[in-house]
């Protein structure tokens, strides 16, 4: 069974330690792109990462987009979402099936 993690700020992330995922609480983009790196060479088959180190590390997150393993999925923070969740999955989908099925032209 695959290993799942979550990189975000501290009060975004602790509380997921009740749900059985590991926790990295990470103070700044450097942090989070270290912590990502290391969690790949891990073999971690999920990373959670908040929305506001998404968008700080995307070039970071890029290198792993044509990987089957792991999947790093968006969730907004303590500090609410900035849309990039919606928008990862929005991207996802138009590469799946090469339009945008879900929103049109919004």
């Amino acid at each position: 069974m695959s290993k799942i993690a979550m990189i975000g700020d501290a009060d975004s992330v602790l509380g997921f330690k009740a749900f059985g995922l590991e926790v990295f609480p990470c103070n700044g983009k450097e942090e989070a792109a270290e912590t990502l790196h290391r969690l790949v060479k891990d073999d971690y088959g999920i990373i959670f990462i908040t929305e506001r180190y998404y968008q700080d590390i995307d070039s970071d997150i890029a290198r792993y987009d044509m990987l089957r393993i792991p999947a790093i999925v968006p969730i907004p923070g303590s500090d609410g979402s900035y849309g990039v969740g919606l928008s990862s999955i929005k991207k996802a989908v138009e590469k799946a099936v090469g339009a945008d099925i879900l929103f049109g032209d919004d």
